[in-house]
């Protein structure tokens, strides 16, 4: 192996546990794949891996776990607050910046650091140049990780609606404040992972004086890659014979931003009795839903060889997301040739092709995201979709190209130092 050139060093609250964990942790090991000296540090390591560097000790991996609740706590005084994730990352003493700064690497990658992992103002204290890939509107918001209808975050936040504030100096404003005063005087590099959150960046008060660039999460497509359909079934103990329907996500039925009630709706206007429904990322809920079909919940899924033969034994894959970045599951659905429906939001058209390698069907409309359902399992043309699903991830997101990219970025970034 050649010697490695330059240090990089990854943030993220997880290694491989979430979305954000994952993508980040595809990078990391496709990083020293091409011989980068690529580090992860974290605040739950749930990987084995000795390239990742987590708490040590039972005293550490408690405080670490204290964190998120303690951080939390200005949040719980707003008693009409909705369901959705609101972080002030108040909380410091974390010592991330010190342990940053001991590692000295010549690029900081930030990606997911929430959680308590670290206060807004750590950030200023790490000295190596930062680069800061998007995988939510955290960065740019008072506190709230995805925005949802409110643009205040283009001004400087306050009578938050995820709050349910009515008041202008509320903590969406004094968090905005915190991020405004470190931002303006801590230059990073925005990664904006899809063309949507880009935009959103780029239009924001606190990050629009930035560099902002478009550049995505990347997959393995050798990994994840089409397997046998009927052994693919034949493993998971699915129908031959019945046309089947994937929905999938971390807490796919409990959390709102998922869109699972805007799916129950759609699956109940398909008048089919050829159809079965499997869900993974949660199990059977307490009050399921009575479907006209059988419905198979499969649970928390760890490892990318369920997730392969799982996506190549369905016929689609749903994504309802009513608010959505550059979504794993459907980049992995696609690599492995299973056309996706999905709702026209965020960075979803930045995967699917509309009418070529999926559907994407009108914002929030669950009668068309059954329309586009209906339109996959019954094409006549079904093979053509499923190779263009696959060669749309080939050309844009395979790992042996985005790879290439970010590591010149990580060289334009030390040049211009």
């Amino acid at each position: 192996m050649k010697k490695s050139y330059m240090r990089v060093l990854i943030v993220n609250t997880s290694d491989i546990d979430g979305g954000a964990a994952r993508a980040a942790y595809r990078l990391h090991k496709a990083l020293l794949n091409e011989s980068i000296d690529s580090k992860m540090i974290v605040q739950f390591k749930k990987s084995d891996d000795y390239t990742v560097l987590g708490p040590q000790t039972k005293m550490q991996k408690a405080l670490c776990k204290l964190r998120p609740i303690l951080d939390n706590l200005p949040v719980k005084l707003y008693k009409n607050r909705t369901k959705t994730l609101f972080s002030p990352s108040w909380l410091r003493f974390s010592g991330i910046a010190s342990k940053i700064n001991e590692i000295n690497p010549d690029i900081v990658h930030l990606h997911w650091i929430t959680g308590g992992m670290m206060s807004i103002e750590d950030i200023n204290k790490i000295k190596a140049p930062v680069i800061w890939s998007l995988h939510d509107n955290w960065a740019f918001t008072g506190g709230c990780h995805y925005k949802w209808e409110c643009d205040n975050y283009k001004n400087n936040c306050g009578f938050c609606p995820r709050l349910g504030s009515n008041k202008e100096n509320d903590l969406s404003r004094k968090v905005w404040n915190r991020k405004k005063r470190i931002f303006d005087v801590k230059k990073m590099t925005i990664v904006g992972l899809s063309r949507w959150i880009h935009k959103c960046s780029k239009d924001s008060c606190l990050l629009k004086s930035h560099i902002n660039i478009n550049l995505p999460n990347l997959i393995d497509v050798n990994i994840f890659k089409p397997f046998d359909k009927q052994k693919s079934r034949e493993l998971w103990n699915l129908s031959s014979k019945k046309r089947l329907i994937l929905f999938g996500a971390m807490g796919a039925t409990s959390d709102i931003r998922k869109g699972f009630k805007e799916l129950i709706r759609a699956l109940e206007l398909i008048k089919s009795d050829a159809i079965e429904f499997v869900v993974f990322g949660s199990s059977e809920p307490i009050n399921a839903p009575d479907f006209r079909f059988k419905v198979n919940y499969l649970g928390h899924l760890h490892d990318d060889i369920s997730l392969v033969t799982l996506y190549s034994a369905v016929d689609v894959m749903v994504v309802p997301s009513l608010q959505e970045n550059l979504s794993n599951v459907i980049m992995e659905s696609l690599s492995c040739a299973t056309p996706v429906v999905a709702f026209n939001v965020g960075g979803n058209s930045d995967m699917i092709e509309h009418l070529k390698s999926g559907y994407l069907a009108k914002t929030f409309d669950s009668e068309d995201l059954a329309k586009g359902i209906d339109w996959i399992i019954n094409n006549p043309k079904y093979e053509e979709l499923c190779e263009h699903a696959r060669s749309k991830i080939i050309r844009e997101f395979d790992s042996a190209i985005v790879t290439k990219k970010y590591i010149a970025l990580y060289q334009d970034v030390l040049k211009s130092k």
